[in-house]
């Protein structure tokens, strides 16, 4: 079977997924896989599909401004939470297992607000790609019984980012996202403060030209993560000495380059 046959197997199977759920809410980041699964919802369920974002310091501006432009732009219904994010318990403090009280947070909220529309099935972005990692989250995701229909169709990153790009979408190519608290090693303490810093010195390095970056936050120390063959040009002058400058600004005492270079999860590194 070649790759194109097989990835319309795939989508056939989301597609049939979604019919089956007759209505469905969509937790809704503006990340690549949130963004297919709300556009691919409202196409097959139309009003009977609804897409919610949860609004928090751990969500960039960039990202929520991106779920209402898209929703108005083609007619989605979208709802808009707003959590405070630090008074969940056991989220400030950092604890490994820290996603999993945030999830249960976010998705029992999203749960309440879909059933305002006499919506019971409650649907995540995530996909096949998404099961090699560390994600305590996924738990409280099982417990809650909230679906995950792009990972159910067998569907990867890669696929989810070709099906994005035919229909037209302008998140195809987006370099993946993640909540800004995963920048902070754990039991590091999370602070509003410290969510802000880390989105400003993200937003500056991707204002040089970079793209797909992370700023990891050890205490003072910022540990930036680039792709690799963006390393070289990072490094070099003057784009060293403004990002150096930048990030000092925004009260980093410490500006480190990771020579292995940009990798989803890092910071579980040191659970393994």
């Amino acid at each position: 079977m070649d790759g194109i046959s097989d990835i319309r197997i795939k989508e056939n199977a989301l597609t049939e997924r979604i019919k089956a759920a007759g209505k469905l809410a969509v937790a809704f980041s503006g990340g690549v896989d949130s963004t297919y699964l709300v556009y691919k919802a409202h196409e097959i369920l139309g009003d009977n599909a609804v897409a919610i974002t949860v609004r928090s310091l751990v969500l960039t501006g960039e990202d929520f401004d991106w779920t209402v432009d898209l929703c108005r732009k083609t007619g989605i219904r979208h709802v808009i939470l707003d959590v405070d994010v630090l008074g969940i318990e056991n989220f400030a403090d950092n604890p490994p297992d820290r996603c999993y009280y945030c999830k249960k947070t976010d998705f029992g909220s999203i749960i309440k607000a879909a059933s305002e529309f006499g919506i019971t099935a409650v649907a995540d972005g995530s996909n096949v790609d998404d099961t090699g990692d560390y994600r305590p989250g996924m738990r409280a995701m099982k417990e809650l019984g909230i679906i995950s229909p792009l990972k159910e169709a067998g569907l990867s990153k890669s696929d989810i980012r070709m099906l994005s790009k035919e229909a037209g979408l302008p998140t195809w190519d987006k370099p993946a996202a993640a909540c800004l608290a995963s920048r902070f090693y754990y039991g590091e303490k999370i602070t509003q403060e410290g969510l802000i810093r880390v989105a400003d010195a993200e937003r500056y390095i991707r204002d040089q030209g970079f793209k797909g970056i992370r700023v990891r936050v050890h205490g003072d120390l910022a540990r930036i993560e680039v792709s690799s063959a963006d390393i070289t040009a990072l490094a070099s002058e003057p784009v060293r000495e403004r990002i150096v400058s930048e990030l000092k600004r925004l009260g980093f005492r410490y500006v480190s380059l990771d020579l292995i270079g940009y990798r989803t999860g890092s910071m579980n590194e040191v659970l393994r």
